[in-house]
């Protein structure tokens, strides 16, 4: 769980500095974001055994959300090999 708060945190960075020119601290749009997703993955009901949200059957974010979530994903999911090579290689590797 620590580790895909962190991967997410780091793509939501990526994505808000790239989209709204963001520095040193997330947007007002971004943190929000963040705050949901930490929020929902406190509330995981699978906690330790979660699978990657693609392909978990319990949808667990608000319809405007997930949207969100979807456009920093796929923006910042394949900046991720380049600028954190280490930890895009560990969420592509995890079993689930």
């Amino acid at each position: 769980m620590k580790q895909e708060f962190k991967t997410v945190g780091v793509m939501i960075d990526l994505y808000c500095r790239d989209h709204h020119g963001s520095k040193d601290n997330l947007c007002d749009e971004c943190r929000e974001l963040l705050d949901y997703v930490k929020k929902s993955l406190e509330k995981c009901p699978f906690k330790d055994n979660k699978p990657k949200c693609s392909k978990c059957t319990v949808h667990c974010y608000k319809p405007d959300m997930r949207k969100k979530i979807k456009a920093v994903m796929r923006y910042a999911g394949p900046r991720m090999l380049y600028r954190h090579p280490v930890l895009a290689g560990k969420h592509y590797l995890t079993k689930n």
